[in-house]
């Protein structure tokens, strides 16, 4: 019951921190090398790709989807999708695809001249299972070494939620202090006394028995 206990307990933070890292703003300091746009059919990655872009058919099987290509400041490479989120889930309410596209294109630029460029972004990327990160917005930076801005918004969710998940653990140890640990307490004593009435039932039996052995 333990190890069910912590494994649940593991389980359940494991994906609340998965959630919160990919749905979470990031910044990446990058270098735009192209940009282009192909037609996607989603399939069993379908819950990494957002909505169709507003104005779209939401129900069509295939659309055409914006993508970034960009280098690393440490030269490796990281393509980004530009889709709208719309009104959907993450809420960034993001319907300016078209126009981001057009300033990553306009932000496009050589090894023997580079630009660098902040990229904000969503989600994960993953080559096996063509996950791509959602860009949100890019803007010019000095250069490689621009320092990124500080997640004040990642600061405030996180504090957020962590303050309504105290909250709900107090209110629980209160409640559970109050409500449940007196049932539980009760049943407990409830079995020790049943477990007494039994032995002391078996102990009068043992000496009943006893006592008949003794007089054959």
């Amino acid at each position: 019951m333990f190890y069910v206990k912590w494994g649940f307990i593991v389980v359940f933070w494991t994906l609340v921190a998965s959630a919160f890292h990919y749905t979470l703003p990031q910044v990446d300091i990058v270098r735009v090398t192209d940009t282009y746009e192909k037609r996607i059919d989603p399939g069993e990655n379908r819950l990494f790709w957002a909505q169709a872009d507003a104005g779209s058919d939401p129900n069509a099987t295939s659309r055409d989807v914006f993508f970034i290509q960009t280098r690393r400041v440490d030269n490796s490479v990281m393509v980004y999708r530009n889709e709208d989120t719309g009104w959907g889930w993450p809420p960034y309410f993001k319907f300016d695809t078209s126009n981001l596209q057009a300033e990553a294109a306009d932000a496009k630029s050589t090894a023997a001249e580079p630009q660098y460029v902040a990229i904000r972004h969503y989600g994960w990327r993953n080559e096996f299972f063509s996950i791509f990160p959602n860009a949100i917005a890019v803007w010019p930076v000095a250069g490689p070494e621009a320092s990124k801005p500080l997640p004040w918004l990642n600061t405030l969710i996180l504090a957020f939620f962590a303050a309504v998940i105290y909250a709900i653990w107090v209110r629980w140890r209160r409640f559970r202090q109050k409500r449940i640990d007196p049932k539980l307490e009760e049943i407990q004593d409830s079995w020790e006394a049943a477990e007494d009435n039994m032995a002391e039932k078996r102990s009068r039996f043992r000496k009943w028995w006893a006592a008949k052995r003794r007089g054959y």
